[in-house]
């Protein structure tokens, strides 16, 4: 798909217009054919692809806990790897306005993998656990929250994100108003039904107004789905992304699917942004590789691509791999997610005590009886 929207606006458009196009075709070196380049080197390549298997193997894990009875729901992310982890390779990690600030949707584990998540993190989220760092044991899966690294608590109500997005855009650009460049942008991401919300279109608006725009980076993960609705029979427009045009944003669309491309261009983004301090929209094309959440069943979708075994096939050929790493790195992380779950099943819940802790900031008191 690689194909880059309204990139005028900088000078490195042309170079990823170039990756673009190259990507795919074989040289000849010597009347002999050679594998044409992989753009990055090749310990990223491979850190990239053991993050994604991490990132499948664990939302595979909290699928079977759901299934045997031992979570309530599920919600999540398998498809949508080689988007999530070059995004969370790329984020200026930390605390505070001169790092970056994440809202996220509920399919963001890929993300937090690659941020530094361990498993069982995720795991305490799913069952529920007094133990889980996000919630306490009080919210589903995916349902990720890091104040440490910036991470606004992921929401159930559809892209409320993009709004809440604009305040942590804001407040970087006033920290940073004598126009120094931008080290601390707002990362927000959502998928391709919930662009009908208010919140999309206000997200818009707001990160553009002249002469006051805002350093945030507006995500789309088209899946092509709302839940069971179909994304041709409700949008008009080629492309979501095309929105931002009537903006006057630079916005660009890509494969999702194709972990390299997503790097590429996410860099580019966040470093047009960081420079400028001005909003871009770009929209990823993504899989949904098991439905919508448990509520459908989550069971494999037989034709949706998925992103890893053709990566993991690429750098097979390159010789970046090895067949009996990968066939052990999967081993490895489904015997991690298992000896995990078996932990985390003899943890507590949260207690009925604990229901008003953390409903303010700093655990202010929430109880309004003892207000």
């Amino acid at each position: 798909m690689s194909r880059v929207l309204d990139r005028q606006k900088t000078k490195k458009s042309s170079s990823i217009k170039k990756v673009a196009s190259k990507r795919g075709s074989s040289k000849k070196l010597n009347g002999q054919s050679r594998l044409p380049s992989l753009e990055l080197e090749a310990p990223l390549l491979k850190k990239m692809h053991e993050l994604m298997v991490k990132s499948r193997v664990l939302e595979e894990r909290l699928i079977k806990i759901y299934r045997v009875g031992d979570a309530y729901f599920w919600i999540g992310g398998p498809g949508e790897e080689a988007f999530g982890v070059p995004l969370g390779l790329l984020v200026n990690k930390g605390q505070g306005l001169d790092h970056d600030w994440l809202h996220l949707h509920y399919r963001c584990t890929p993300t937090l993998v690659a941020m530094g998540m361990p498993m069982i993190d995720s795991i305490r989220l799913i069952m529920n656990r007094a133990t889980d760092p996000s919630t306490g044991g009080r919210n589903f899966s995916n349902h990720y929250c890091y104040p440490q690294w910036n991470v606004a608590p992921v929401s159930s109500p559809i892209e409320v994100q993009y709004s809440t997005a604009i305040g942590t855009a804001w407040a970087q650009r006033r920290k940073n108003s004598k126009g120094q460049s931008h080290q601390g942008v707002t990362i927000v991401t959502g998928g391709d039904a919930g662009t009908a919300e208010g919140d999309f279109a206000s997200c818009l608006i707001w990160s553009s107004r002249p002469k006051s725009e805002l350093p945030i980076y507006i995500t789309v993960q088209n899946n092509k789905w709302g839940i069971s609705t179909d994304y041709d029979s409700q949008h008009g427009e080629k492309y979501i992304a095309d929105r931002g045009k009537a903006f006057g944003m630079r916005t660009g669309v890509y494969n999702g699917n194709d972990p390299i491309e997503s790097y590429l261009a996410i860099q580019d983004d966040l470093n047009y942004i960081r420079k400028n301090c001005k909003p871009v929209l770009t929209e990823f094309r993504v899989s949904r590789m098991y439905g919508h959440s448990s509520a459908s069943g989550a069971n494999l979708v037989g034709n949706e691509a998925c992103p890893i075994k053709p990566f993991e096939e690429k750098l097979l050929r390159h010789g970046i791999l090895k067949q009996d790493q990968v066939k052990q790195l999967w081993i490895d992380f489904e015997d991690e997610a298992r000896a995990a779950a078996e932990l985390v099943k003899k943890e507590l819940p949260p207690s009925a005590e604990s229901l008003w802790d953390h409903v303010y900031a700093n655990n202010e008191n929430g109880d309004w009886r003892k207000f």
